[in-house]
């Protein structure tokens, strides 16, 4: 085992540790302290629950259609001209939605192609260069109660779409 697999896996029990020992050499009752933060945290994760409850809902029915896959397919005649692999579309638009269904997309892609390759690099650094856009502006918003949020949404899809073309675009010039 190499040492920073080594130092990973101990770091979290560690850091909980020494948590822990810093609160009895405060003479801070720690157990008493989680219990009242945990108390404090459960409004803010029942305000919360039916935001996240409905997204991922939705994610898994509209992922289940085959939806993703149709748009993909849509998308690209269009998108093959400029360079962009037809492989990664589907990952490309669900990214935006869900994380866990982008990193199981993600696997299928090293299975089928490789992490070496093209198709597995840009795809990597799609996911590196984007983020869940639309549960974390459900999650955050919601659990504030923003209902306008202007250009938020936009924006974050702008980048979203130039985090895909130079994604690819990067891996090229780095990777030929």
């Amino acid at each position: 085992m190499n040492v920073v697999s080594f130092i990973s896996a101990l770091f979290v029990p560690l850091f909980i540790v020494s948590v822990v020992i810093y609160g009895f050499a405060k003479k801070v009752p720690v157990y008493d302290a989680f219990i009242r933060g945990a108390r404090q945290g459960l409004p803010t994760v029942i305000r919360i629950l039916p935001f996240v409850v409905g997204f991922v809902f939705a994610i898994r029915i509209f992922s289940a259609s085959g939806c993703f896959e149709y748009i993909a397919a849509a998308l690209s005649p269009l998108l093959k001209p400029a360079g962009i692999p037809p492989e990664i579309l589907p990952l490309a638009l669900m990214r935006p939605f869900s994380g866990s269904a982008s990193i199981a997309m993600l696997s299928t892609l090293f299975q089928r192609f490789g992490p070496d390759t093209l198709i597995g690099r840009s795809a990597s650094t799609l996911m590196g260069s984007s983020e869940t856009l639309f549960y974390t502006s459900s999650l955050y918003y919601g659990s504030v109660g923003v209902k306008q949020t202007r250009y938020t949404i936009p924006a974050s899809l702008i980048s979203e779409v130039f985090g895909l073309f130079s994604s690819v675009l990067l891996c090229r010039l780095f990777f030929g």
